[in-house]
């Protein structure tokens, strides 16, 4: 019986450290203005909770979520930040970029054709919806 125990404890401890480390942490970050600023600050945010993450042993689920004047940081020929997104891409694929289709239908309307959006770009049917999801997934919600 004691024995029974011990090896319990330890599974018990084994499982505490395990859960300490190697934690997945879950950001949903909301662009809604069209201000290059803007979008390098929420770029600059991510890379750096990738980094700070990486180092403390942890990962992160993170969502990049664009609506309204905000849509224009994946709209390719236009993005100011296309570039960065590219990067950011190649070296940790798990990061997503959501592009809000409400926006998107909107701005090819009042452009009369159709709007052309980076690679990375997913679209969602509403970035605000899409938010409100992710936080009640757990994420937590960042606007820079």
């Amino acid at each position: 019986m004691n024995k029974l125990l011990a090896s319990l404890a330890v599974v018990a401890i084994t499982a505490g450290s395990a859960y300490a480390q190697g934690q997945t942490h879950k950001l949903a970050f909301q662009v809604d203005e069209n201000d290059p600023a803007v979008m390098n600050l929420t770029l600059n945010n991510v890379e750096n909770v990738l980094d700070y993450y990486k180092s403390q042993g942890d990962t992160a689920q993170i969502e990049v979520v664009a609506f309204g004047p905000g849509l224009n940081m994946y709209l390719k020929g236009k993005s100011p930040v296309a570039e960065r997104i590219g990067a950011i891409q190649l070296a940790h694929p798990e990061v997503k970029f959501d592009a809000c289709n409400n926006t998107l239908s909107k701005m090819e309307k009042a452009a009369g054709h159709k709007l052309d959006l980076l690679e990375e770009a997913t679209v969602v049917p509403a970035g605000v919806v899409r938010l409100a999801e992710l936080q009640q997934e757990g994420f937590a919600y960042i606007r820079p």
